[in-house]
């Protein structure tokens, strides 16, 4: 059997002017639900999640769970702005909500995590998740 691919020639392929970029008026931009860009790692035996979280305050509009084996960091930002505007503008910052889990490896209590926010990063750290999971080596052997 022989399976033909078929690919748009050139003349069908639109190409986008980046110059021309979409103006995002009020109208048009509606609030959606996204993840948070963040930075996951291991740091002894503690997960650490940073969240880039900029203009946000992170007593009303940040909330942190820990749900089962996930760290759970949802909130919103609003937008401040005059709806009232004159003209266009044409802005690069979501609004909305946003959501972000993070998978662990064993359920920890709530007691185990902290959460400090400063210069727009929240840092979420989970003490002990990683606690006795040390690699070790297993010999293999030839017959």
């Amino acid at each position: 059997m022989i399976t033909t691919l078929n690919r748009p020639t050139f003349a069908d392929v639109r190409i986008r002017d980046p110059r021309r970029l979409p103006l995002a008026t009020a109208e048009r931009r509606t609030p959606e639900r996204q993840t948070a860009p963040a930075d996951v790692y291991r740091e002894g035996e503690d997960l650490v999640a940073r969240f880039d979280l900029p203009g946000i305050d992170p007593a009303e509009d940040v909330t942190v769970e820990v749900e089962g084996r996930q760290l759970v960091v949802r909130g919103e930002r609003k937008d401040h702005r005059d709806e009232d505007a004159e003209g266009r503008r044409y802005s690069e910052v979501r609004y909305g909500e946003f959501r972000r889990v993070v998978p662990l490896r064993k359920a920890v209590d709530g007691a185990a995590v902290t959460a400090s926010y400063e210069a727009g990063v929240l840092t979420v750290t989970v003490a002990g998740v990683f606690a006795g999971t040390t690699p070790q080596r297993i010999e293999v052997t030839t017959a």
